[in-house]
This record gives C-alpha cells, structure tokens and sequence, in this order.
C-alpha cells in the first residue's frame, strides 16, 4: 500500500518438492534459484505458474511463521496488498454490466463531501485520474495504520485533503480511490465488501483461500510478514484491513490468485467489453490492471506491497501463462526475483547470483583507481565514482548518491537496488578501471570512463 521508493539507475533448509513443468523448461534451475534464495535468507515466498489454466510449476521458501516454525504451503495466505484493485475493479464492472452503475457517474452521487467529488467519475477513480491525495503518503499514517477506522473515519481522512491534481488533468496512483470504490460497491448492493468478494468471484470460480482480510492467525494458515535485519527475521506490524479496505484487504494464495486471472482473461466473471476498459494501452495503469512489459512480452495484471508482504499477479495474453508470486519476507529486491523466475520459465539467459559471497576489504588507496566519471552509449546515463573516507560511492545523473560494497576486486554491489558493478579484467584477472558491466533489474549495460 504505502510507496517504498529505491533508487533506480533504470527503470539449514527443508528439500525443495515442485511440480514438473509440461514444455520442458528448466524447474531444477528454478529450484535451485529459490533454494539459494532461502538458504541465504533472501526471501520468504511462494510461487504458482500456469499454461492455459494447468499448473507448471509451483514452489514455496520460508515461513509463514518464524516464531512457530510453519514453513509456507500451498495452503498458506499472503496479503497481497494492491492485488486486491483488481478484485475491486472487478465488482465495479460487473454493477456497470448489471446497469447499477456507469463510468460516467460521478463521485458526488455517493461522497459529496470528497473534494472535486462532482467533477470525479467511477472511470476516474479506477484509472487513478481522480486527483485524491493518497492518504497512505501522508506522515501520519504508520501512526494509526494498525489501528482500526470506521468508515466515516476514512471518509474524513480523505475529505480533508485537497486535491493533487484537477480530476482527468493526469495520472497518480492513490490508494484512496479503491478504498472509495469499495465503498461504492458496499453503497450499491447494501451488503459488506466482504460478502460481495464471496458471493462475486470467490464462490463462482471456488477460491476457498481467499477473503478479505483480518488480524493475521498462523492456526488458520496466516502468513505473518516479516524484515530481515542483523541474521534475523523480525515480525512486522500489521495494518488493520479497516484502513486499506477494498484498495487492498484481501488475502489469498499463489494458487488461487492464477485460478482468478485465468478466470479473469476468459471473461467468466465480466465481459470481453469491461476487460477492454480495463486494459492499459501503452501506459502503465489502467483501470484495475498494469502493463507488465519483459522483454518482447506484454502481461497484464497487478502488484502489491503490505506491512512485510510483497506479491504480483501477471497474465501473459500471449501464451496463456499466469504467475503468482506473493512474499512475506524479503531481503532482496523482488523484482530481481520476479525476473529471474520468468527469465528461466521463459528459458532466457540467466545466471543464478551467488548469494554465498562475501564481502572483501579494499583500501582507500586501490578504492580511488576506480574513480572517475563513466558514460554508457546504450543509455543517456552517466555513473561518476568517488571514495569518501574510505568508501567508494556511486552515483548517477540526478539521483542521490549509493554506497558500493566489494566483493572482489572486479566487483561491487548495491544490494538495496539490486545494482551490480563488475570491471572489466586483463589477462592476469587484475581489474581494468577504465571500464565496467552494470547489472540491474534484468539489463545489462557496459560503461566506460571518459
């Protein structure tokens, strides 16, 4: 729910049991990648991929309680934080099918008292060009996050607000429209979210994992979230599911959340029509769904981040492939994970990184060979390097400046950023320091000192 930012140059373990994919990719390799992932305390997580509705492959790492020893299962619930727009947005089509309710309707029908609420619209609202301020920005939040809040309580939170922007004038993801469109739907049937969540999608397509969300319980299959800091992993708050409401309530599993998005794409629970609406053109945010870009393919789903829980639901058109991955712990960055799972499902060159390496001392004098500005031709980007009392920073065009950690002579990595810096060698393996190999998030950049 709450926006993490990080920087961006760009955009003793239980044996691991999967299920065997169908078209012969590569599952020892993915077994092998989370394995190194649990081992070395990476992640706690569990995945499901999906070819035309039939399981390929299915993995979970970690506990979902630490403190009781319960490893993650296949019956395990994550909260899956902002995946729960798309249920959301779901229900809001189906009214718009049944005739309840258009995209034209405007707030003020409903909440006069948003500001711009007669200027606002339910299309406005699902594609975040509401211009609601995103009460989950505001400082005050993590103070009352696990604290529980009427509806009217919400109500007066996001009235207070002034607007961000004029409703249409541009696009800003805030929480505050699904919280409203939840509403909305309670407002329209006069019956709980919850109950329409069931009666709407989860009995229809049989999703006995999934519900909207209370206080965590391990006895029920709970998954607690989780940080990781100085060898440990550390329980984490948790937000009181009266706060996120329909913007992100829900809890659910890998397995049910592939059954929804197959559902989903083969227009069992809204028409052809209402998923057009929903899909983002060449944006990012549609109205309920993301535009996943990797590589030449294009997947439609969502993302999602609560208290420790990180997850993503994702719908390639293409090959009729759904993946789920949902996380109650990470200490490493989980769109690298993302793309390592798809890179070796899609079987694209992947190395599995060597999570078992340690870090190496350099003094301040071979630190500063290293220095100097560096410029790649593949990206208007340059990375300027600098040793500050003892420490040899990196920094790129307008961002703020990030530590490298060596681990060898040839490389250094920001692990916060999942960014990986390796020089370029001679013939005796000695670090050439006129040039190095960027690493982040799936590119692969070369860089060379002016």
């Amino acid at each position: 729910m709450k926006k993490r930012v990080i920087l961006s140059l760009l955009l003793g373990v239980l044996p691991l049991i999967s299920l065997r994919a169908q078209d012969g990719f590569d599952t020892v390799k993915l077994d092998d990648y989370l394995s190194r992932l649990e081992k070395q305390n990476k992640a706690m997580l569990g995945v499901v991929i999906t070819r035309d509705g039939k399981t390929e492959y299915e993995q979970y790492i970690g506990f979902a309680s630490v403190e009781d020893s319960v490893r993650n299962n296949g019956l395990t619930k994550f909260r899956i934080g902002s995946i729960s727009k798309m249920f959301t947005a779901t229900i809001i089509f189906q009214l718009v099918e049944e005739g309840t309710l258009s995209l034209d309707t405007k707030l003020a029908k409903f909440f006069p008292q948003i500001p711009n609420a007669a200027e606002i619209s339910i299309a406005d609202l699902l594609g975040h060009t509401s211009g609601i301020h995103n009460f989950t920005s505001d400082a005050e939040y993590s103070g009352y996050m696990t604290k529980k809040k009427s509806k009217e309580e919400m109500l007066a939170l996001m009235a207070k607000n002034k607007p961000d922007f004029t409703p249409g004038e541009k696009t800003a993801y805030s929480n505050s429209n699904y919280v409203l469109l939840g509403y909305i739907i309670e407002k329209i049937t006069r019956s709980p979210y919850k109950q329409e969540l069931e009666e709407r999608i989860c009995s229809r397509l049989n999703l006995a994992n999934t519900h909207y969300g209370g206080k965590i319980d391990p006895g029920n299959n709970d998954a607690a979230s989780y940080r990781y800091s100085q060898g440990t992993w550390i329980l984490q708050p948790e937000t009181d599911m009266s706060i996120p409401h329909g913007a992100g309530a829900i809890s659910s599993t890998p397995e049910d959340l592939t059954t929804f998005i197959n559902a989903f794409f083969s227009n069992t629970l809204i028409s052809e029509t209402s998923l057009n609406h929903m899909k983002p053109e060449k944006q990012a945010l549609g109205k309920g769904l993301i535009r996943f870009p990797f590589g030449t393919r294009i997947a439609y789903g969502h993302n999602g981040g609560i208290d420790g829980f990180v997850s993503n639901l994702a719908y390639f058109p293409d090959e009729k492939v759904a993946v789920a991955v949902t996380a109650n712990g990470m200490n490493y960055q989980f769109n690298d994970i993302l793309i390592g799972i798809l890179s070796i499902y899609f079987t694209l060159p992947f190395e599995i990184p060597d999570f078992s390496a340690e870090p190496v001392h350099l003094e301040s004098s071979e630190l500063t060979r290293y220095e100097g500005e560096f410029s790649s031709e593949e990206l208007p980007l340059t990375i300027t390097l600098k040793v500050d009392k003892g420490q040899l920073y990196g920094q790129a065009t307008g961002q703020s400046a990030f530590p490298l950690t060596p681990f060898s002579r040839m490389e250094f990595r920001f692990d916060p950023a999942g960014i990986i810096i390796k020089f370029s060698r001679d013939k005796e393996k000695n670090p050439l320091y006129n040039s190095f190999t960027l690493y982040q998030g799936g590119a692969v950049l070369q860089f060379k000192k002016r």
